[in-house]
């Protein structure tokens, strides 16, 4: 199983050359404060706490600030897990370069394949908040607005990756500003006490209030675990972080300490200072805002947020067409294909790569929202599932001493993980698990027709020379 980590040199004698002939790679351009900044812009904190986290409200009610605090405890382990693999495997390919090493190729190839779904849909489904957040200046169709967000993202991932971290990093700053300024204001209009985060209520249908039971906690967890998943950036980055083997797990593990505090408290000030229950439920955080300041106020947040998803879309294009470029790179497609999809840009971006993730995300701007959703929950979770697998398998054979942050408390970490998201991974709505079921079933088709027959020239998962052990 472990054949397939392999130098990028053997793995690609025809992979789009350098002027000396060997194959191009990306370059460490970035320390772990460009790659902290790069991944909690993917988490997108505030964008994602004023476009998911009202969907959360709506179903959960006042569960949602407990859901979230649990899924938040979930990705500690599930940190744990892609702190250890990134630094043993640090590759543009994330999850999937490592589980086909730990695991094999075939496992590798699914993650891949519920990688590429993930990376695909979240741009678009935060992007298409932006219309809802530039209302106080103009109103936008929601759809157009999403894709206007996601080819300005693709123009801008078309960049250097420096660059890009600068940029992030100013719009960073704005919607950390947003999401305090929702905190103080939720505290300071306190309508209920503490008491209130465990009450487990949820606003009904005329008028009544409905209970949150343990089942709908269990699943919206597969969406509380959306909401932190951008950390995995910094695995994604890796070729192009200094120092992999050490700065790696420091921005997975900081990265999700800061984003939880980020998203988590604000949720928590809503929960106590919405004005009554059905408010709570509706989820409308702008207008909450309004009424708790005046609308200047609102004005602002709503515009540092328009400017948050325009950073996570910036982002997750930069990080997706990694993605695509180290399938290319790891022969997962026909040559012309590998050959389009390596090719690196003047600025040292994958630029085909990019604009194969810009446009059609854009296009995704315009699909029902909630499949969207459902979609994206169990791609994540059965993702979470077999990254936690291959953590399992991390420390045999030769990887059991190669140089790594190693996480505590292995194996009965990944272990409990395992059991914990399939039980998650169960309770989802059946047509969301028939969707990706049904997408990983095509998937499986082509790995047995066309990669596995041509298993000693396609899908050779690679890791750059320059960090093996």
């Amino acid at each position: 199983m472990t054949d397939t980590l392999r130098p990028v040199e053997q793995a690609l004698p025809d992979a789009a050359p350098t002027a000396s002939g060997s194959p191009q790679k990306l370059k460490r351009s970035i320390g772990i404060v460009g790659g902290t900044l790069l991944t909690l812009s993917c988490v997108t904190p505030a964008s994602t706490l004023f476009v998911v986290v009202p969907d959360l409200f709506s179903s959960l009610g006042t569960a949602t600030a407990l859901t979230i605090a649990i899924g938040s405890l979930l990705c500690i382990a599930v940190a744990f897990c892609y702190s250890e693999l990134g630094t043993l495997i640090p590759s543009a390919g994330g999850e999937y370069a490592m589980v086909s090493t730990m695991a094999g190729r075939l496992a590798g190839w699914l993650v891949f394949v519920l990688s590429l779904l993930v990376v695909m849909i979240v741009p678009p489904v935060i992007a298409m908040g932006t219309a809802d957040y530039l209302a106080p200046i103009v109103h936008l169709n929601p759809s157009m607005a999403g894709a206007g967000v996601m080819l300005l993202a693709t123009l801008a991932g078309l960049l250097d990756l420096r660059a890009n971290a600068w940029i992030t990093g100013v719009f960073l700053v704005l919607e950390v500003i947003a999401a305090a300024v929702v905190a103080v204001l939720g505290f300071t209009h306190s309508q209920r006490g503490v008491g209130s985060l465990t009450s487990m209520q949820v606003a009904g249908s005329g008028g009544h209030t409905d209970t949150v039971t343990a089942m709908l906690v269990v699943s919206g967890l597969a969406i509380a675990l959306f909401i932190t998943q951008g950390f995995s950036t910094a695995v994604y980055l890796s070729e192009e972080l200094e120092n992999p083997r050490r700065n790696v797990a420091r921005t997975v593990l900081a990265t999700l300490a800061i984003s939880t505090v980020i998203i988590l408290v604000p949720v928590v000030a809503i929960t106590m200072g919405a004005s009554d229950l059905s408010t709570l439920t509706g989820g409308d955080i702008s207008s909450m805002v309004t009424a708790w300041s005046n609308s200047a106020v609102g004005t602002f947040v709503s515009l540092c947020v328009a400017l948050a998803i325009i950073n996570a879309g910036i982002v997750m294009v930069i990080q997706n067409s990694r993605v695509l470029f180290a399938s290319a790179r790891d022969k997962a497609w026909p040559e012309p294909v590998n050959q389009s999809l390596s090719r690196l840009g003047r600025f040292g971006s994958p630029w085909v790569a990019t604009l194969l993730v810009g446009v059609p995300g854009a296009l995704l701007c315009f699909v029902n929202l909630d499949t969207l959703y459902g979609v994206t929950g169990v791609s994540v979770t059965a993702m979470y599932l077999l990254v936690a697998v291959a953590a399992l398998l991390a420390r045999r054979g030769q990887h059991r001493h190669t140089p790594a942050w190693r996480m505590p408390l292995w194996p009965a970490m990944p272990v409990l993980l395992i059991a914990v998201l399939a039980y998650i991974l169960s309770q989802q709505e059946a047509t969301y698990l028939l969707w990706t079921g049904g997408i990983t079933a095509v998937a499986t088709l082509y790995w047995a027709f066309y990669l596995r027959p041509r298993r000693e020239t396609r899908w050779l998962v690679s890791i750059p020379e320059d960090v093996q052990a």
